[in-house]
Order: C-alpha cells, then structure tokens, then sequence
C-alpha cells in the first residue's frame, strides 16, 4: 500500500503544508520541495500533486495566500481542518473530546502552544509523529472517513490543498479519490450553491463519524459558521 513507511518528517511535512501560511513557510518552500522529493512513503503521482501545490504557494503572494486559507478552511464545517468539527459539530461533547485529546498529547509528552487548538489536523499530525509506526498509522486510520470528506469537498472546489490532504488517504489505509486536474485556489472560497448545501446537509446524517472514541452525533449540518483558528487572531 506504501512506497515506504511513513516516518515522523512524513506527518511534520504535511503538517507544515496545512498550516495558516506565512512568511517562513514560504521561505522554505524550496526546502519543502526537496523533502517532497525524496519522501517515499507517498507514490510518485503524490508527491506531483504536492509538488504542484508547492508550486501554488510559490505563484501567490502571501496576503492572497493567507485570503484564500480563511476562505477555505474557516467559513464551513465542509472544508474544517478541526476534526471534531466532523465529529460533534458545536455540540458540548466536543468540549469534552478537546480536553481528552489534550491529556492524550501530555501523557506522549506533547504540549500545546497558547492558543492552539488539539483537533486542528495539522497539531494531530504533530502528534503522530512522535508515536510508533504503526500506532500512528492505526491512529490516522481512525480519521479516514474525515480526511475522505474533506478531500472530496477540496477537489469539488479546485483547490490546490486537496493534493495535501489527498496524500494522507493512502497514509491512513484508504484509497485515492479524485483530485483537481486544474486547481484554482482563488476561486475555492466563493459560495456554495444551495443545491450542494442540501446535499451535503443529507450526506451528513447518513452515517456517524466515529474518531477517537468519539461519535458524530446523526443529524448536525454538514456546514455552519466557525470562529477563526485563535492563532490567527494577531495575524
């Protein structure tokens, strides 16, 4: 199923790529390249797709960039890199599911910087990558469904980040899903049609998440306003 195992630098690169982007992230762009290059757990067709996505970070400057991300990712629970947000919606358990996740990171040694958030994927990919092999690929296991979803939301609006969240699905046991033949990122935020949101809404309550113990309630909508990730605050 892999190229090679993946190894820790394999969930902190893909890590890196999910983040709020900045100005050192891309400075390192060309660093990241090279890591994308030679990182064998993902199959010669990923690490194109990544390296394409690279390539979107290198064309853009950064306040565009940095438009696009909140655009994407922190107007609707469709697109959330916060996991829970698939799994509890805004109901109370998710409240509690945090602070379990939380523990689960401080017993590994894991602590958390102010104001991040444990559900956010790329902190859970951190966390990965200090576990055994196989105990994080088990763990990114649990998230299938989540990353599946996510992915076929990214690709139905043409966005570059559905190569990034496309390379884990081989990573945590599943198959590939289709991905943009020409991604367009500056266009990935705009609005849903309403015909989508009824569907996605149905999609939603066909059949519960399960991740980390943690079960999605049946009938939360598939999209609602988020706050922002609070690490973007002073941004």
């Amino acid at each position: 199923m892999f190229a090679a195992r993946p190894q820790p630098m394999t969930y902190r690169l893909v890590a890196s790529l999910l983040e709020y982007p900045d100005a050192p992230l891309i400075e390192a762009v060309h660093e990241l390249r090279a890591m994308v290059r030679s990182e064998r757990a993902f199959g010669a067709e990923a690490r194109g797709k990544l390296e394409r996505f690279l390539d979107y970070l290198d064309s853009r400057d950064l306040l565009a960039l940095q438009e696009n991300y909140v655009a994407l990712f922190d107007r609707g629970r469709a697109t959330s890199l916060h996991l829970f947000e698939h799994v509890h919606g805004e109901s109370r358990d998710r409240g509690q599911a945090m602070i379990d996740l939380v523990q689960t990171y401080e017993k590994h040694g894991m602590l958390l910087q102010p104001g991040q958030l444990p559900d956010y994927l790329p902190v859970f990919l951190e966390y990965l990558s200090i576990l055994e092999t196989s105990e994080a690929r088990a763990l990114l296991g649990e998230t299938v469904a989540i990353l599946q979803s996510i992915t076929q939301e990214l690709s139905r609006r043409n966005s570059h980040y559905a190569y990034v969240t496309g390379a884990l699905l081989p990573l945590a046991g599943a198959g590939g899903t289709d991905l943009p033949e020409a991604a367009h990122d500056d266009d990935a935020g705009k609005p849903h049609d309403k015909e989508h949101l009824r569907a996605l809404d149905a999609a939603w309550a066909d059949e519960p998440v399960q991740f980390m113990g943690a079960e999605r309630p049946a009938a939360v909508p598939s999209l609602a306003p988020v706050a922002f990730h609070p690490r973007r605050a002073s941004r």
